[in-house]
């Protein structure tokens, strides 16, 4: 049996679960989708996917999380056992460790292209007297969109190098465990990512402005062209789609990740105060950091064409011509890139950890058992990603059924499961067991009634918009037909894993819960 862990302090699993939630979609895909998508007026749908969606169902991945950690179990399948009262369930918790699995096989690479792109700012590849052509360019021949199997060519290995530290260096943080490695992390990071990117906010803030031929493009319009409300938009459903994406993506809703992180919390530990403050902090990044740095700097240099960009071609292409232009462009490039990197760590390491969990608790493997066999999991992942590079198609096909589609079914799953299953009665009891605030009963009949139908009435709308696209794809790219088979692989191996722990469970007596009174089952 792994040795228990919890979490060392209060400050220290809010942080890690911010630090889950703050990665590159708050600096890079959320200024694209707000300007897209009617700028100030995108706020609107926003804020209400984050009033029914966002914090509610934090607040239900927490409650469940810790009432099952307390009950001994740790990982997803084990936690989703607990709150059904049923063995079967716990195969529901295949997607909880499928999601976080494969999203960190091609988190990993975006995370080295972070740190690549730091590297070069610092020794000055990136700016222009050293790289003189197309920003733009230089990004498709950097990941290798040219052809499949480029990055490992003769003149682009030293990625190679960079995507294996990026990788050991996340290995060697999970290896040492919750405390002394993810939280003793996330102390550290997010105060240096705060730092960071309030000196490139400064740096943006006080640019004026630098185009003496462009007056127009100045602080003050690029704020407009992220900020100005096109109110025309909120009757446009893809609006509301983009707006609901973005909460799950910004706060790991649905990514399996909180029910691990809060499974480690003590029983009187404070979980509404903890889930609130962690999404307030999320939000501060994102809103008030993201929202006024990267489209508004973008603006000033590039004009209204930087406004439809997407998340890549915001980030690696429009941004290096930003730095390229600015006075002291070389250092606070380096911080910029520097503080994605870190960002992407912090929400890399949530990923591991869920699987791990269960490597650990479900086969009874050591911590450097389940690491190694962890590794080579994630590593034939981000190789296969990195091999098929040719338009980033394995990442793209990756990111849309795991990263995007199966986030909104393991979220409905779990809305389903709180509401219908776990009873909004006792996950209000739990919610405020050891709390410091109080939630209104009115947020449980929301989670019971409110939530699961927007969710359904958002998927089906997303899945009317977008699938049909994405099957076409599948028909004429044989990488896409091989993305989705690597998925199912992945699923399967997972699913036969959490069949063998259930079966291990049993023989252990660790089901014995579901016969037992609660007070009896809980586990000191």
């Amino acid at each position: 049996m792994a040795q228990k862990e919890q979490w060392g302090t209060r400050i220290g699993v809010i942080l890690a679960v911010a630090g889950s939630a703050v990665g590159l979609g708050n600096f890079l895909r959320f200024p694209g989708q707000a300007a897209s998508n009617g700028g100030g007026a995108f706020m609107i749908p926003y804020f209400i996917s984050l009033l029914i969606l966002g914090i509610p169902l934090c607040w239900a991945e927490w409650t469940m999380g810790r009432y099952a950690g307390i009950r001994g179990f740790h990982s997803a399948p084990g936690i989703f056992s607990v709150i059904c009262r049923r063995r079967g369930a716990r195969y529901f918790g295949t997607l909880a460790l499928l999601i976080p699995l494969i999203i960190y096989m091609y988190y990993v690479v975006i995370e080295a292209w972070c740190l690549s792109y730091a590297i070069s700012y610092l020794d000055g590849s990136l700016m222009p007297e050293s790289n003189p052509g197309d920003y733009g360019e230089y990004f498709n021949a950097f990941v290798g969109m040219g052809a499949d199997g480029s990055l490992f060519q003769p003149g682009h290995r030293d990625f190679l190098g960079i995507l294996i530290f990026t990788f050991v260096l996340n290995f060697f943080f999970i290896y040492r465990g919750v405390t002394k490695g993810i939280e003793a992390f996330c102390r550290v990071a997010m105060p240096l990512m705060v730092v960071l990117a309030l000196i490139v906010l400064v740096r943006v803030l006080t640019l004026g402005s630098p185009l003496p031929d462009q007056p127009d493009r100045n602080v003050v319009g690029g704020l407009g062209a992220m900020w100005n409300p096109n109110f025309a938009k909120l009757a446009d459903p893809q609006t509301w789609l983009a707006a609901s994406g973005q909460i799950f993506f910004s706060l790991s809703v649905g990514f399996g990740v909180i029910v691990n992180y809060a499974s480690y919390m003590r029983r009187n530990d404070d979980v509404a105060l903890s889930g609130l403050t962690a999404t307030s902090m999320n939000e501060f990044f994102e809103v008030c950091l993201g929202g006024m740095i990267t489209l508004p700097a973008a603006f000033i240099f590039l004009g209204a064409a930087s406004q439809d960009m997407g998340t890549f071609g915001l980030g690696f292409s429009a941004l290096p011509n930003v730095f390229a232009h600015m006075p002291g462009g070389q250092i606070f490039g380096f911080l910029w890139f520097f503080m994605l990197f870190i960002a992407a760590i912090t929400s890399s390491l949530s990923m591991l950890q869920p699987v791990i969990a269960f490597f650990e608790e479900g086969l009874g493997l050591k911590r450097h058992a389940a690491a190694a066999i962890l590794g080579l999991l994630a590593a034939i992942g981000s190789g296969f990603v990195t091999w098929f590079s040719k338009d980033i198609k394995a990442l793209d096909t990756l990111d849309f059924w795991v990263g995007t589609a199966a986030i909104f079914v393991l979220a409905m799953v779990q809305a389903i499961m709180y509401g219908w299953v776990f009873g909004i009665e006792r996950g209000h009891k739990e919610l405020h067991e050891g709390s410091h605030i109080r939630v209104p009963f009115a947020l449980q009949i929301m989670l019971k009634y409110v939530t699961p139908f927007y969710l359904i009435v958002i998927f089906c709308a997303f899945c009317y918009s977008n699938v049909p696209g994405y099957v076409t794809s599948i028909s004429e790219s044989e990488v896409a037909v091989a993305s989705i088979m690597f998925i199912l692989l992945v699923a399967t191996f997972l699913f036969v894993l959490v069949h063998i722990a259930g079966i291990r469970w049993m023989k252990e007596g660790k089901y014995d819960f579901l016969y037992q009174d609660e007070e009896k089952a809980i586990q000191d």
